[in-house]
């Protein structure tokens, strides 16, 4: 159960693989790989702002409490920060359950928190200038089915 913020780049398989690793009694895991994204030439670089010991904070507060909802055995999320090219993994969210309904929903519910609630600043660079990027309406929605 952890989160790291770093600038690097990460390889989302080897995550994978060593999140996976040893675990007998694990029925499930599910994973999610966000992209930067080109937006058809409109951006050039996603830059994401975070503050250690304040987001780090919040995203394990997030995780325990998925982790206690749905029984999971672990989670983990692997968030970059700082400037991230298109056609870069962002993030990389990972559940383990016994049963795979739990890994699936638990792994869906926290990216809806990491893209709509979680403690980052976003801007999008491109050939237009630089422009700081808020939730959508959809990101809201879809982090409000979990409220019931």
């Amino acid at each position: 159960m952890s989160v790291t913020l770093q600038a690097e780049p990460f390889e989302p398989g080897a995550v994978l693989t060593a999140f996976t690793a040893g675990r007998t009694e694990t029925g499930a895991v599910a994973s999610f790989t966000g992209i930067a994204r080109a937006e058809a030439g409109a951006a050039t670089a996603l830059e994401l702002e975070a503050y250690p010991g304040f987001t780090d904070i919040e995203i394990t507060r997030i995780g325990a409490a998925a982790a206690a909802r749905w029984s999971l055995q672990d989670w983990l999320v692997v968030h970059r920060v700082g400037q991230i090219a298109p056609g870069e993994p962002v993030v990389f969210v990972a559940t383990a359950s016994r049963h795979r309904r739990e890994a699936f929903e638990a792994c869906d519910h926290l990216m809806d928190y990491l893209k709509s609630r979680a403690p980052f600043w976003k801007k999008e660079h491109g050939p237009d200038g630089a422009r700081w990027i808020e939730p959508t309406d959809r990101d809201r929605t879809d982090a409000q089915r979990w409220e019931t």
